[in-house]
């Protein structure tokens, strides 16, 4: 097995052992990146190739000899005797939404593509220190808006290593593509409305979204304030431990931060199941939505591989000696959409107002002859049209004679949203879960183009992920199978504040007990000889 085919705890073992060096880990990487990635995103709009179709596309930019300085040094520090950090050799990518000293930080828009940050996320910076190596900085939809990848101003988007005519998904796609082509065992990635969970289902990957507050967000480019949660993308969910406890806690740059001990997850990961209460909610066995010509809610059952595949895991879960829970009622799901619809765009467009042309991104090289015309001129050419999109409605439904109407209530159903898990939760209500399961997308991934430009439509790729974004609970993704295409599935855990040991523990039980089921044996597109 490659060097780029091995976990981010089996690179840490062999490293300690002998077997390899930093720098032949950075080095078998970054052949894996020129073989399968392509070319870099870029604002140069070039008509796209056949080799460019059958390709990746993660990165939009590639730090190699950094990555080779950081590895040379954890050799170096391993040669004296030194400790170089519990992640020491381990490659990373990071989502650039992320500022890191020195690099483009571009949150794939043109409006930031000439901005270098002068400082470094604490998610990022405390990578660095437990000795990762940072290969580079990957792709997402501009700002972070969209659920395929599609909307980046950095073209060639990035594509499924599993089907490259499908999406990655989004907005961490070129975290998830990364990972699941073997360019990096970690990403780190951001989850907004399912921005890591999605995409990590379309990939067959682990997308951990952590508790409100578990992760910094100082350094983060924001989109929604209110729901945006840095967190872990990796091969499976022992490497998603590891990078979580190296990344979570307290930080002093960022008020957010809970002052909750980080818990030790990799040394819960192994006790499995038994006796654990796992829920399943029939408002996640469907998708909700409103008819354009009627106003009226439809639902609509979900396509029988997925189903199947979460009811599969139910079964694995109860032989393994947990207690599955049914009919837990989850009413407010399907109003998960549309409160983000509104909270959402509303915290975007207050976001955006900091890009003006003046201090620093793009300016407008157009003669202007007042202030105002150099910022409606620097943002109509900087912005993609989903930022402006956002712009326009948020501004509109936090409008005086609107936000009672629009704002206000989507704020109130957010309530509504935690309720339900609340009273799922509750040790001393009617369930007690300790886990709720459910499918963690509604399809898998889609055709390139296929949804692209339908706004709503887009947005109901996350109608399963996004509640928990309201509440503010963690959730994680984990591969369960593959479709009658050969595309991944994914299932979701969702659990109680701060429980992202119990859920890692759950998903690592899973795993385990499909360890030798036939679908594990599958390779990405990209990867097959």
């Amino acid at each position: 097995m490659e060097l780029c085919d091995r976990s981010a705890y089996e690179l840490t073992q062999l490293l300690r052992q002998g077997q390899t060096s930093a720098v032949e880990i950075v080095q078998a990487h970054l052949k894996r990146v020129e073989a399968v990635d392509g070319r870099p995103g870029s604002l140069d709009s070039a008509d796209l190739s056949d080799e460019d179709r059958q390709r990746v596309h993660a990165f939009i930019t590639l730090t190699a000899g950094r990555a080779l300085a950081q590895a040379a040094e954890v050799d170096r520090k391993l040669a004296a005797g030194e400790d170089p950090g519990p992640l020491a050799g381990v490659p990373f990518t990071v989502k650039d939404i992320f500022c890191v000293e020195g690099t483009p930080s571009t949150a794939a828009s043109r409006i930031l593509a000439n901005y270098t940050a002068p400082y470094t996320a604490t998610a990022v910076e405390r990578m660095q220190a437990a000795g990762a190596l940072m290969l580079g900085k990957v792709n997402l939809d501009e700002f972070t808006y969209g659920s395929s990848n599609e909307s980046s101003a950095f073209q060639p988007h990035p594509r499924n290593p599993w089907n490259t005519s499908r999406v990655p998904g989004g907005s961490s796609g070129g975290s998830t593509a990364s990972v699941a082509a073997g360019e990096a065992p970690l990403s780190l990635g951001t989850d907004t409305a399912g921005s890591i969970r999605q995409p990590a289902a379309f990939c067959g990957v682990v997308g951990l979204k952590p508790t409100y507050g578990r992760v910094s967000r100082y350094g983060l480019i924001a989109f929604g304030s209110s729901l945006d949660c840095p967190g872990p993308v990796a091969r499976d969910t022992r490497d998603a431990a590891m990078m979580l406890q190296t990344i979570a806690g307290v930080d002093a740059r960022d008020a957010t931060t809970a002052a909750v001990p980080v818990e030790d997850y990799l040394a819960a990961l192994e006790k499995g199941v038994k006796g654990m209460r796992i829920g399943l909610s029939p408002d996640y066995m469907k998708i909700a939505f409103i008819d354009a010509e009627t106003g009226e809610y439809e639902a609509r059952p979900l396509p029988p591989e997925i189903e199947a595949a979460t009811l599969r895991a139910a079964q694995l879960y109860a032989n393994l000696g947990a207690e599955i829970v049914e009919d837990v009622p989850m009413p407010n799901t399907r109003y998960g959409i549309p409160a983000y619809f509104v909270i959402s765009r509303v915290e975007a467009a207050s976001n955006l107002h900091r890009y003006d042309g003046v201090k620093y991104g793009h300016r407008t090289a157009a003669a202007t002859n007042e202030l105002s015309e150099l910022y409606r001129q620097s943002r109509a050419e900087g912005f993609g049209p989903q930022p402006k999109l956002r712009i326009l409605m948020g501004m509109y439904v936090s409008a005086a004679q609107y936000s009672e109407q629009y704002y206000n209530r989507a704020l109130r159903v957010r309530t509504l949203i935690r309720r339900d898990y609340d009273q799922a939760f509750d040790p001393h209500g009617a369930y007690r879960l300790d886990a709720l399961l459910t499918p963690t997308t509604p399809t898998t991934a889609f055709p390139i183009g296929d949804v692209y430009g339908d706004s709503v439509l887009m947005q109901y790729a996350d109608q399963l992920t996004v509640p928990a974004n309201h509440a503010g609970v963690p959730g994680i993704s984990i591969p369960a199978g593959l479709d009658g295409e050969g595309l991944p599935v994914g299932i979701q855990l969702l659990g109680p504040d701060f429980s992202e040991a119990a859920l890692l523990r759950a998903g690592r039980a899973f795993e385990q007990a499909t360890a030798a089921d036939e679908w594990r044996k599958a390779r990405p597109q990209v990867l097959r000889a």
